[in-house]
């Protein structure tokens, strides 16, 4: 299953293909809404190469059990994006990675799901990573799209790029009145972040 679903190829691409352009783009972050991530708390940077860009997280962290409340169980961050891109081409994302760190007690289980979509679009594609305790450790998961699979934004056409992730934890046959589990997307030093590499192709001539 591709990472984004629903908008044509643009024909007759360049034999360019695939190399990034040689100007500097811009995200520039529409909105950001979600349990996961509070105002000020996700932060969008562009790679210098222009192939990826970053999303850090301070405050996206789901867990059950002591100390929590029903609502802890499920967070969620979706993040509307508009890319600015160099005349003449057009973008997809090949590639998310995303790393975090997760405490899991016997017995209970999370999920981490990513849904992908253009603005507008009424298909979405979502990709679902389960775990299981117990587990004391960092995590991280990838979603991929094969190259003949890549959907491109359409050349010309101002899309937004919007990414919801999620995160549940569950406490399964644990004892939540005497544990608890959590999994985050975060760090208490930062250095935790979410990853996505771009793919690149020049529009046809017009």
């Amino acid at each position: 299953m591709g990472l984004l679903l629903a908008v044509s190829a643009p024909p007759g691409a360049a034999a360019t293909d695939g190399v990034p352009p040689p100007d500097k783009i811009v995200i520039d972050v529409v909105s950001v809404n979600g349990s996961g991530c509070p105002l000020g708390s996700a932060i969008v940077a562009v790679s210098p190469d222009n192939t990826a860009f970053t999303v850090s997280y301070s405050s996206y962290v789901a867990q059950v059990g002591v100390g929590s409340k029903p609502t802890d169980a499920r967070k969620n961050c979706q993040l509307s994006l508009n890319v600015h891109v160099p005349q003449g081409f057009t973008y997809a994302v090949a590639k998310a990675d995303y790393r975090g760190f997760a405490k899991l007690e016997k017995g209970a289980t999370a999920l981490q799901r990513a849904t992908y979509y253009f603005q507008g679009m009424s298909q979405t594609a979502y990709m679902n990573h389960p775990f299981a305790g117990p587990l004391n450790d960092g995590w991280q998961t990838s979603d991929t799209t094969e190259i003949d699979a890549l959907i491109y934004a359409p050349c010309g056409a101002v899309r937004y790029f919007n990414i919801n992730t999620e995160l549940r934890v569950d406490a399964g046959t644990s004892d939540p009145t005497k544990t608890n589990s959590f999994m985050a997307m975060d760090s208490t030093d930062g250095s935790i972040n979410t990853l996505y590499h771009f793919a690149w192709k020049q529009c046809p001539a017009r």
